[in-house]
């Protein structure tokens, strides 16, 4: 199976005209704030390794690295604006102790893409993400403020992260219904060792017109064959300031069966002259929902692997394995109406083609 060769192979995104590279060149890792980050010299290696093969997209957060991310790369961008698609995300709480700094509200919103277009130094900001939901705000506020937004141009198209299949459903709906500015981006954790969301986020998003921008595409690292069995842990505390082997242990990715997943991906890596972080990246590229993984570096050695993904592809057999290593149990009610019994009930009896 193949795919996009270059990042200039650019792709629409989701229901919108927007062409964005076939990977997303993503800055958590813009700023050593974290203790796990580069600094500015490195990560203006890794952008400029991105944007001179014809990278476009962009993507960042208010507060990523404590806000360094946005401010290095608002320096990145200063004399290119044109050319780059700049993502950024609202949501995350950003003063300790001040409960309207964070949550989905309005008030958090304005003030979240002010900062943000004053740290990345712009008059816009091309798409904009809810980066999660907050389980508080009404989906009536959220789409109302983003629309409001973008009439006003500080904000051109708009997504959703990290949000419940059925309340991303409500709420492009209700965009829909109102006239408002809809979603064309849906950003999700997916990899080998997170496919859960195929059961209905990414069906979800083929459905009402969402792009799909896998994040951590390697698993957090673990497909990369960085971690083996003496780091597994019943760590469940770390935070974003951890070593980084912490945080990834506690989302709960750093098991025995995603270090077997590792395993398949690091001999199929092997038998195609790849490295395991180029196989892992182009297997989430094979959904056709997917339209850019979104690629995080610390060094230019790490983004230029990345970006070699591009010309990596699979054959039959080894996809079926690498898809056999990972398949995620079925859900209810798919798991029901996938029997043949609750097929039998459904169609009579009769073969049916499926469109």
């Amino acid at each position: 199976m193949t795919g996009p060769t270059t990042l200039d192979t650019y792709r629409l995104l989701g229901r919108s005209g927007l062409r964005v590279s076939p990977l997303s060149l993503g800055t958590m890792t813009f700023g050593s704030d974290w203790g796990w980050g580069t600094d500015e010299a490195g990560a203006k290696q890794i952008f400029d390794a991105y944007v001179d093969q014809g990278g476009n997209f962009i993507d960042t957060a208010v507060n990523y690295t404590n806000g360094t991310s946005e401010r290095i790369l608002g320096g990145l961008i200063a004399d290119k604006r044109d050319r780059i698609v700049l993502a950024t995300k609202y949501t995350m709480a950003r003063t300790p102790g001040n409960p309207n700094s964070g949550g989905n509200h309005r008030l958090n919103l304005v003030r979240s893409v002010d900062t943000s277009l004053r740290q990345l130094a712009t008059d816009r900001i091309d798409l904009l993400y809810v980066h999660a939901w907050d389980f508080t705000t009404s989906p009536e506020e959220v789409m109302r403020g983003l629309d409001d937004l973008v009439r006003s141009g500080k904000i051109l198209y708009t997504g959703i992260c990290n949000t419940p299949a059925w309340r991303v459903a409500q709420m492009q709906t209700l965009a829909d219904l109102h006239g408002w500015s809809p979603f064309v981006a849906l950003q999700i954790e997916y990899s080998l060792v997170e496919r859960s969301v195929e059961h209905e986020l990414i069906p979800m998003a083929e459905a009402m017109g969402l792009g799909v921008l896998p994040w951590s595409p390697l698993g957090g690292g673990i497909l990369t064959g960085k971690y083996n069995r003496s780091d597994l842990t019943d760590e469940n505390s770390a935070s974003i300031s951890a070593e980084r082997k912490g945080v990834i242990a506690s989302i709960g990715h750093l098991t025995e069966s995603a270090l077997k997943i590792a395993d398949v991906v690091a001999d199929i890596a092997k038998e195609s002259g790849a490295t395991p972080s180029q196989v892992a990246l182009a297997w989430t590229r094979q959904n056709p929902a997917v339209i850019s993984p979104i690629m995080g570096a610390r060094t230019l050695a790490q983004a230029e692997d990345n970006i070699r993904s591009l010309s990596l592809s699979f054959t039959a057999e080894q996809l079926d394995r690498l898809n056999n290593a990972s398949d995620p149990a079925p859900i209810f009610p798919a798991r029901f109406i996938s029997r043949p019994m609750a097929q039998q009930l459904i169609s009579g009896g009769s073969m049916i083609a499926r469109r």
